[in-house]
């Protein structure tokens, strides 16, 4: 895999949070209506922002699934970046994940790895 693709509506604004979200860096030079993200160190997905409107579907189609040992600090850091938790009243009480959107409403979860079995 290469990549996966996030279709955006500000693109500069995106690149600004997922940058901060993942520690990801842009690769240069980048084209006014994509950019394609990368791991600052070590061996991660790419993810690319595609600046074409797209309409949303809720539940996604895709999404995803940020790990962290710290789940709540990370949450909350996510939070402080512009995304903001979702709360779903079929969520199991034991789940091990957050919802949470981007800035522009892209879902992505943070799942607790220091206790997940995922």
């Amino acid at each position: 895999m290469g990549s996966i693709v996030i279709r955006v509506a500000d693109l500069k604004a995106q690149i600004n949070f997922w940058t901060k979200a993942l520690d990801y860096l842009v690769r240069e030079p980048r084209d006014d209506d994509f950019a394609l993200l990368h791991p600052r160190q070590g061996a991660a997905p790419n993810v690319s922002l595609d600046a074409h409107y797209s309409d949303r579907l809720l539940p996604p189609r895709i999404h995803l699934d940020l790990y962290a040992q710290d789940q709540q600090a990370e949450v909350e850091r996510l939070i402080e970046l512009g995304a903001q938790e979702i709360h779903w009243d079929r969520q199991p009480d034991d789940a091990d994940f957050v919802i949470m959107e981007d800035p522009e409403g892209n879902r992505f979860c943070v799942i607790d790895a220091a206790g997940s079995t995922r």
